[in-house]
C-alpha cells in the first residue's frame, strides 16, 4: 500500500474514533437531555398543563434511563445474535 493510502485510512480511523467518543459522550447526553427538559416543559407550558417544569421531567428521565440501560442492551443483545463464531 503507498504512505497515501495508509495516511487516509488512518485519518478515516482517526474521524470513526472521534465521532464514537461523541456518541458514547456525558455531554452529548447531557445536552439531549437538557435539550428534551427544556421543549417539553415549553410544550407542557403552552398546554396549560400544571406544573409543567416538574413533568417534563418524566421524559427527560426516559430519556437517561434509556441511555443508561443501552450498554447492558448492547451486551446482551451481542452475546445472543452476534456470537464471536459469526464474526469470522
Amino acid at each position: 500500500m503507498s504512505e497515501q493510502v495508509i495516511s487516509e485510512i488512518q485519518d478515516r480511523n482517526r474521524r470513526v474514533e472521534m465521532d464514537k467518543a461523541w456518541e458514547t459522550s456525558k455531554t452529548r447526553r447531557g445536552m439531549i437531555a437538557g435539550i428534551t427538559y427544556i421543549v417539553a416543559g415549553i410544550y407542557m407550558s403552552s398546554l396549560g398543563v400544571g406544573n409543567p417544569w416538574m413533568n417534563a421531567l418524566i421524559p427527560t428521565g426516559g430519556y437517561m434511563f434509556s441511555t443508561l440501560s443501552l450498554p447492558m442492551a448492547k451486551k446482551l443483545w451481542l452475546e445472543k445474535f452476534y456470537s464471536e463464531k459469526d464474526a469470522v
